[in-house]
């Protein structure tokens, strides 16, 4: 995406406070604790990153849809909108405003059956329920919590301007790449601008690969102490991947979740 990043709305209106984003949690940290709401998110994320790839979307797509879901969710409690409703819908519409083009209706539906029941059957034991005017009506919530700032600046880009300066190199690239992935299962793309997660992540793929590039990243005029933290928040994911075990976990997560009441029966 090009265009100015400092003036766009995400710079404006969607760098978040990190007090902000607890005080606006405090009604789902009242029922689940901080992990438990953090594997949450990171489940959600890989369902949106799961549909995405049958969907055959960039990984552009799937990182806007995701930002989209962990905005959504930084404004209103997850009792607001089923998050497994409000995934497709974010995709819905990523892909839009993304240009990769409309998803068939139909499509986005039978593709969300298909994966609820044959990758996350270890979560829902029953099928996707929901249907195409769910989604409708939830793309039109979606797009009020998010003001329609529909924009998203991610660290791609930056990133491969960074690995260019550095002297191009593949592994370096590929390793930072799926690190900027995982990030999207922390909440540093609501706390920080993409191009300090973009050298966040490089320089934790540094750390493993062992090169050192403590000269080149010295050089660099940002604010040091941000890019630790972001360094912080993606090593903290790693140490709670070890012990997650998400299939036998899951269920009992999502039933504890906080959710909406059923609308009523006509």
């Amino acid at each position: 995406m090009a265009g100015n990043f400092w003036q766009s709305s995400h710079n404006q209106q969607w760098i978040l406070d990190k007090q902000d984003l607890v005080r606006e949690r405090q009604h789902d940290l009242a029922i689940l604790t901080d992990e438990e709401y953090q594997k949450i998110f990171i489940f959600f994320s890989s369902v949106i990153q799961t549909l995405g790839e049958q969907l055959k979307l960039r990984q552009q797509v799937i990182a806007t849809a995701t930002v989209y879901f962990k905005r959504f969710y930084a404004r209103n409690s997850l009792k607001c909108i089923d998050p497994l409703l409000l995934a497709p819908t974010c995709i819905f519409l990523a892909s839009k405003v993304e240009e990769f083009g409309v998803i068939s209706n139909t499509r986005l539906i039978s593709t969300c059956q298909t994966v609820i029941k044959n990758k996350f059957g270890y979560a829902y034991s029953q099928e996707f329920p929901y249907r195409t005017n769910h989604i409708l009506e939830c793309e039109f919530y979606l797009l009020e919590s998010l003001d329609c700032c529909l924009i998203v600046y991610q660290p791609y880009r930056p990133l491969l301007q960074l690995v260019q300066d550095i002297g191009h190199e593949e592994q370096l690239l590929t390793l930072a790449w799926r690190i900027v992935n995982d990030s999207l299962r922390t909440d540093v793309c609501l706390l920080y601008p993409p191009y300090q997660i973009a050298i966040g992540c490089l320089g934790i793929a540094c750390v493993i690969l062992q090169k050192d590039q403590k000269t080149w990243f010295a050089e660099l005029n940002v604010d040091l102490e941000k890019i630790q933290e972001i360094g912080k928040n993606i090593m903290n994911l790693f140490e709670l991947w070890k012990t997650y075990d998400e299939k036998k976990e899951i269920q009992g997560l999502l039933g504890k979740m906080p959710k909406p009441k059923p609308p009523p029966q006509r």
